[in-house]
Parts: C-alpha cells; structure tokens; sequence
C-alpha cells in the first residue's frame, strides 16, 4: 500500500519532485516543472503541486513509468587545505585573482563545497568536502563548531584587553568574544595567541582584536571543529581524509555516520543497496 503523502515525520528526508526525477533520467528539472504544472507527475496517485517534495516509500509516476523513493548509501570526499595568503575563497574572481578552487583534485558527479571561508590575507585550514548535508550541519550557527585561529598581535596585551575579550565586546554586528585565549610566545611588540571562537562571522578574530586597540598582523586557522591542520601539510597543498574522518565530523554535527542519498528505484526493482555499495 502507497504510503498518502502528508504523513511523513518532519524530520524524514526528503527532496524536490523534479529534482528526484531528473536524477532518475527523467527529464530536465525546468522541462519537469512545467510537466508538474500540467498536471502529468502524480505522487502516491495524487496529481502532484510543484514544489512538493517527496520521501523514502513514496511512489512518484510520469506517463508509464513509476518510481519508490528509496535511500542509497554514499561516498563522499573531504578535504583538508592549507590556504595561502593573496586567495579568495570562491569559484571566481573578477579581479582575476587566484581561488581555493584552483588547485582542488577533480571530483566525478559531484563539486567541492568550502566550509565556511578566510578571508584573502588569512592563512591556514579550510574544508573542502562533497558532503553538502555534513557543510551545511558545519557551518550552521546552531551547532556551535569551535575554530581555532593562530595569530600574531602587535601592539602591548594586557591581562585586562584578555579579560574583556573572553568576557565579549560589542561589535557593529553584535557582541561577539572568544571561548578560550592562549598566549604562545612572541617578543617585543609582537606576541601569539591561539584563540578559539563559536562561530564564523566576518573577520571577526581581527575585529575583536581591533576593539582592544591592537592589531592582528597574521593569522591562521589551525583546527574546524574535529579537523586539525596537519603540521607538515605544506601552503597550498590538500590532504583527504579518512571515511573514518568523515563520520568523526558527522557525528559531532548529530548526522548519521553513514550518508546517504535519495534516489528514484522502478517499480518492481529492489530497493535494497547493490552489494558494491554495502559496507
């Protein structure tokens, strides 16, 4: 029995109809829409709206053919990257100026997401993954990752600008303050501090920094949440890592350790993985 749509838990995943389908081979999404507008998709044989969505065990027809929602197991890449100065963090620039992109590998069937950014005097760890679900559980404010940043300050740091800056400041955005300060070294008018934050606004280690007179002369991120920037990993150069990685990162944004996928199986076909895609 097809499973009336409306009944699904809010938490169930689910996908756009015309996306499911055109990722069945069925049809461009724009060419899918209009054929949902005319009234020729049906979901669990009711004449689907555009812009419904639908869920594991729904049953999705377009002319002859009909398709079960199903989920499939998938492998994803992630990547960590040591970010030189003088890079932008996106797929093009118009000043011509080089990207984060440029020396990614090539990826099959999918596209690298950068998780969170640095701005182009910023050095350090960025994470590049396939994983669009585990990018935007990373970056989304209500998880709380915790990135840590290496940076040299010029100017005199006194146990009193530390306090306040742990304590937080007000910035033009908001208030905003660091979750942990440790000084490491330095001498004369320039010291480090490793300084960890919540959340990833823009240039808000240096605004912080600002608020208290000094200034950050550079910075580097060293750690994203679980992810460490590897101390050999050269400038400019990535390293992937490990499936067991993957669900380290995973788990400590509440996913599943295994991703997965919606996918359209014909009717009649068994929706069970293939053994290639069984762990």
């Amino acid at each position: 029995m097809n499973r009336p749509s409306g009944q699904r838990s809010s938490k169930a995943p689910a996908d756009r109809l015309q996306k499911l389908l055109a990722s069945a081979g069925a049809g461009s999404r724009r060419a899918l829409e209009k054929k949902i507008k005319a009234g020729e998709v049906f979901l669990n044989d009711t004449a689907a709206q555009l812009g419904q969505t639908a869920a594991v065990g729904d049953v999705i027809r377009l002319g002859a053919q009909s398709w079960t929602v199903a989920m499939q197991p998938t492998q994803h890449r992630i990547l960590v990257y040591n970010k030189p100065e003088g890079e932008v963090t996106t797929r093009s620039d118009p000043q011509g100026r080089p990207t984060v992109f440029d020396r990614l590998p090539a990826t099959r069937g999918a596209r690298w997401i950068a998780v969170g950014r640095l701005d182009i005097n910023t050095t350090g760890l960025l994470l590049f993954t396939t994983d669009g679900e585990l990018a935007h559980a990373l970056m989304h404010p209500s998880n709380r990752i915790d990135r840590e940043y290496a940076c040299r300050i010029h100017g005199e740091v006194t146990p009193e600008m530390l306090d306040r800056l742990r304590q937080g400041v007000t910035l033009e955005d908001g208030d905003a303050r660091f979750s942990d300060i440790v000084a490491s070294g330095g001498s004369g008018e320039n010291h480090w501090f490793h300084v960890t934050l919540m959340e990833g606004r823009n240039r808000e280690v240096r605004r912080l920094w600002a608020s208290q007179g000094v200034t950050v002369s550079r910075l580097k991120r060293v750690r994203y949440g679980a992810a460490f920037l590897p101390k050999r990993l050269r400038m400019g150069s990535f390293k992937e890592l490990s499936a067991a990685d993957h669900q380290v990162l995973r788990e400590d944004v509440g996913l599943p350790v295994e991703a997965t996928t919606l996918m359209l199986v014909p009717v009649g076909r068994s929706t069970r993985p293939s053994k290639r895609n069984r762990r």
